[in-house]
């Protein structure tokens, strides 16, 4: 026992000793009777009490004969000391009456109904934490084999100049169109500040809008067909026009809708009657500060405020730098190691052996996938969190689970969140309050997403193709179908199944064998 460590002073330990004594016996009795948690804390409050008692009395003695309080404090501890002591000799016998009471031969084993983890009941209530690490590890060796055996095959593909080379030089022209773009916020600013100031009516600020919107889209346009310039650089610059474009519509809805709101707002203060649903979250005040950060904002919707952070991890920032970094080196790695020498060795997936297209088109969807999942999380994770982490942008939602996307409508709805919430503000709610039916608004919505990626493809290869555009719009036919099955298959994964397949195997690989071979062949011809 700690008891005989204790240094012989007052009657103190004597009583503490004596209470140990009697809890043991209390214990050892009780523990025959009934359970133990009731007879132990019975026990462990006695032995407080006289622990306590006993602190008490020897305080009283030293204030008595005149010690002092550093020699009071030093008993106050060993007597600390003995209570631990006390409580954990308690437990101890607590925990051996628990294992001799409990777990009993005689106990049930079997109280209720159970499923296997891996019942098709039970599966997706489980976590699969273990066998994603699983997967992941068992990933990384097979394709650490298949790269070294690729390796060892065909040796180092990658051009010293993929990065940089002195043709990217010819493309200066692109890169002053993109300095550029800034006059079209600029020129919207304006003409909301004179709407603001009752300058300009509002038929003419409509009409100043839409010319802006359009000269910015057709400008960049114009610039890419007219360079001779390389694929990539000509594609950046239409996905930065495509988002000016964006920002620049949901600015001059927002700000028409708010200076709508304002006029209601008027008429409320004149007693006059407006619709209820009508509310004014936002003064309508133009202001250039707001429409700036808007612009390099991780966000496609226009609000004068933004729910915003408190500080800047900079520790954060560089971690996601340096993931940004590898990740795209991965990707470029993937695409001119593996994709560039299957495409370039294929034939055209209309025009050849069937099986032999079907054969070049399974083989590029692996590569495929890893390029596409790369390159969603590069942007959609790092590149706009990053943004988001410098300008303190709160609402980080830029995509959801779409992986368990079980229809194509869902996939379509989480995969990527900005175009989704513009799509849904600009083009989706404004169409049903102008009475078209939710189809017809889904489908206009569909046809504006073909549009752009269309644009965004068709202008940096410099031919029309329109295999961007038949690719979306096929999205609707695929929406019904997955739809239904979700919908007669209820708590399945049947829609998800056929997404993947559409997703992995039809749809992307098919995509980049048809414009490779159509471009190939239009510089055959030019040549």
């Amino acid at each position: 026992m700690a008891n005989s460590d204790e240094p012989e002073s007052t009657g103190t330990t004597a009583t503490a000793t004596v209470t140990t004594v009697q809890t043991d016996s209390d214990l050892k009795h009780s523990s025959l009777r009934r359970r133990p948690s009731a007879t132990s804390s019975a026990g462990l409050f006695d032995a407080e009490s006289a622990a306590q008692e006993a602190i008490r009395d020897s305080g009283s003695d030293d204030s008595s004969n005149g010690k002092n309080s550093e020699e009071v404090k030093d008993r106050k501890t060993d007597h600390a000391g003995i209570e631990n002591d006390v409580q954990n000799d308690v437990i101890d016998r607590e925990k051996v009456a628990d294992f001799k009471f409990t777990y009993r031969p005689s106990v049930p084993a079997h109280r209720r109904i159970k499923e296997s983890p891996l019942s098709s009941g039970n599966i997706f209530r489980q976590s699969h934490a273990g066998l994603f690490n699983l997967c992941i590890v068992v990933l990384v060796a097979v394709n650490s084999r298949l790269i070294i055996e690729n390796l060892m095959k065909y040796g180092w593909l990658i051009r010293s100049g993929f990065w940089f080379s002195s043709k990217s030089l010819r493309d200066w022209p692109l890169f002053m169109c993109c300095l550029s773009l800034a006059i079209f916020p600029l020129a919207a600013f304006v003409v909301e500040k004179l709407a603001q100031q009752k300058n300009i009516s509002e038929p003419v600020v409509v009409l100043l809008h839409v010319v802006i919107t359009t000269v910015a889209i057709i400008y960049p346009v114009l610039v890419i067909l007219w360079c001779d310039s390389a694929f990539l650089s000509g594609a950046t610059l239409m996905l930065l026009t495509c988002i000016v474009w964006l920002k620049l519509v949901s600015y001059a809805h927002t700000t028409y809708d708010m200076r709508a709101l304002t006029v209601s707002n008027e008429k409320v203060a004149k007693g006059e009657t407006v619709p209820n649903t009508l509310n004014m979250e936002y003064p309508h005040n133009v202001s250039f500060k707001s429409l700036a950060y808007f612009m390099v904002a991780p966000t496609l919707c226009y609000q004068p405020s933004y729910p915003r952070t408190p500080s800047i991890r900079k520790g954060w920032v560089f971690r996601q730098l340096l993931k940004l970094i590898i990740f795209t080196g991965v990707m470029g790695f993937i695409i001119e190691q593996y994709m560039n020498p299957i495409v370039q060795n294929s034939q055209h997936p209309l025009k050849g052996n069937l099986l032999y297209a079907i054969e070049r088109v399974l083989k590029l969807s692996v590569p495929n996938v890893y390029v596409w999942l790369c390159m969603f999380y590069c942007f959609f994770h790092l590149w706009l969190n990053i943004l988001a982490e410098l300008l303190r942008f709160g609402d980080r939602e830029f995509y959801k689970d779409w992986w368990n996307a079980q229809t194509v409508e869902e996939y379509w709805r989480m995969w990527n969140m900005p175009v989704h919430k513009w799509m849904v503000r600009h083009v989706y709610f404004p169409c049903i309050r102008f009475g078209i039916p939710k189809g017809a608004s889904a489908l206009i919505a569909f046809l504006v997403s073909a549009v752009f990626h269309e644009l965004c493809i068709a202008v940096p290869c410099r031919m029309f193709k329109m295999w961007a555009f038949i690719g979306i719009m096929f999205q609707v036919p695929l929406v019904l179908i997955t739809n239904y099955l979700q919908n007669k298959y209820r708590n399945s994964m049947v829609g998800n199944m056929i997404f993947w397949f559409i997703f992995c195997i039809l749809g992307q690989p098919m995509c980049v064998l048809l414009y490779y071979h159509d471009l190939m062949n239009r510089k055959g011809e030019i040549d």
